[in-house]
């Protein structure tokens, strides 16, 4: 309501994103937006924002920096009013490519920035922008909790289930979350099937979808950006029934943070931006490491892992934050990727870096492999794919790929 029809809004010299999360572990990527914000409660049990700006991807990737720590929850639209009114004075309207509020952040410097926002956000009348608590009330009466039923914490039926249904155990294990209620979970329906277009669903599938929010969790279906779907609440005695519809509509993938589970933008399929293909490289990525059947894929192996692809240089498919990303280049009329390694869009948010020389497109999905199979190689026990990374570099992958020379 606040930014709707606002004249800092208006006069805004390019496109400004603003990213928001309220769970401990950031969930909506928030150091790479224009304005990232994270909700959290101080000593006292008060909320308030710790709030980054100057975040993006796209032809110049970089990761926000933190403007305040703390900002209390009266105070949140005046601080944030502040950060636009500093951007809108001082930000390039000369040179589209300059025209962002990462941009000046870099030439200001952080500290200068967050000491302009200081004044500004000093300057404004406080009594006059402080959040109504009328109007927040109204807000929060329309997320009001749904009828939860008190069901004990643990579920005989799930867990019967689980021992005698093992692809339905798996699906458990990387496809549900940890609900505050007891007897429920949050349920993340794949739209990552081996060998589909990442994160497409049928006009079909999503009706089914709909039905079985209505049935599973009060109506509820939220998007993720990964590109999945989630049901919020669903009871513990309702998940076989769930992953048993899902599966006859070709929604009960079980590979939430696995290799398969890619960020693909449409690429040049569909993109007249894009100047190499995204879609059929993430499908190839998926079909070479799943497993077959009963049988372990590489992906199950190798355990948590964010594989994003873009068709072009404008990041659509977040490729800077993937634990390894793949960009696709025009190259003297050949399409070429990519591959940075080292990336993460969550609270540790980094940019990859890059490897070396890109690939071919019949190439890349064989280097993708060489990487793997890598940290298979070199990982210490528990040792997710980043954390490895972060122990050894680029160093490792690079020779598996080029050589020692």
């Amino acid at each position: 309501q606040w930014s709707s029809l606002h004249p800092e809004f208006s006069f805004l010299p390019r496109k400004f994103k603003i990213a928001i999360t309220g769970a401990p572990n950031d969930r909506a990527a928030v150091k790479v937006h224009d304005i990232g914000v994270m909700a959290k409660r101080n000593a006292k049990g008060e909320v308030g924002f710790e709030i980054y700006a100057g975040g993006g991807l796209g032809r110049t990737p970089i990761v926000g920096k933190l403007v305040s720590d703390f900002v209390p929850e009266e105070d949140f639209l005046t601080f944030m009013e502040a950060i636009l009114r500093v951007y809108n004075a001082l930000g390039q309207r000369e040179n589209i490519y300059k025209a962002r509020i990462k941009i000046l952040l870099r030439d200001l410097k952080p500290e200068t920035f967050r000491a302009m926002v200081a004044e500004e956000f000093a300057r404004i009348p406080r009594e006059r922008y402080k959040l109504d608590p009328g109007i927040v009330a109204s807000i929060g009466a329309h997320f009001a909790a749904p009828p939860f039923a008190d069901l004990p914490a643990e579920s005989v039926v799930l867990a019967e289930r689980s021992a005698a249904v093992p692809e339905f155990a798996a699906w458990v294990k990387s496809n549900t979350h940890p609900h505050k209620r007891p007897g429920y979970l949050s349920a993340v329906i794949s739209l990552k099937k081996i060998g589909a277009i990442p994160g497409d669903a049928s006009a079909s599938q999503m009706e089914k979808v709909a039905d079985l929010a209505d049935k599973f969790s009060f109506g509820e279906i939220r998007v993720t950006h990964i590109q999945n779907l989630v049901l919020a609440h669903v009871r513990k005695d309702d998940l076989f029934a769930l992953w048993s519809e899902l599966c006859k509509h070709d929604l009960g993938s079980s590979n939430i943070g696995k290799v398969s589970d890619i960020i693909a933008c449409p690429g040049m399929d569909y993109c007249s931006l894009a100047n190499a293909r995204a879609i059929p490289v993430a499908q190839r990525l998926a079909e070479r490491f799943a497993g077959v059947g009963k049988e372990l894929g590489l992906e199950d192996q190798v355990g948590e892992l964010f594989l994003n692809i873009s068709g072009c240089i404008n990041a659509c498919g977040h490729h800077h934050v993937g634990h390894i990303g793949i960009l696709g280049v025009d190259r003297r009329g050949e399409e070429n990727y990519q591959i940075t390694l080292g990336g993460s869009a969550t609270n540790d948010a980094a940019i990859g870096q890059i490897v070396g020389p890109g690939f071919s497109y019949d190439d890349v999905v064989d280097a993708v492999e060489k990487i793997l199979r890598t940290y298979l190689a070199i990982r210490a026990e528990g040792e997710r794919f980043i954390d490895t990374w972060r122990r050894t570099g680029n160093a490792p992958f690079k020779e598996a790929l080029y050589g020692a020379a």
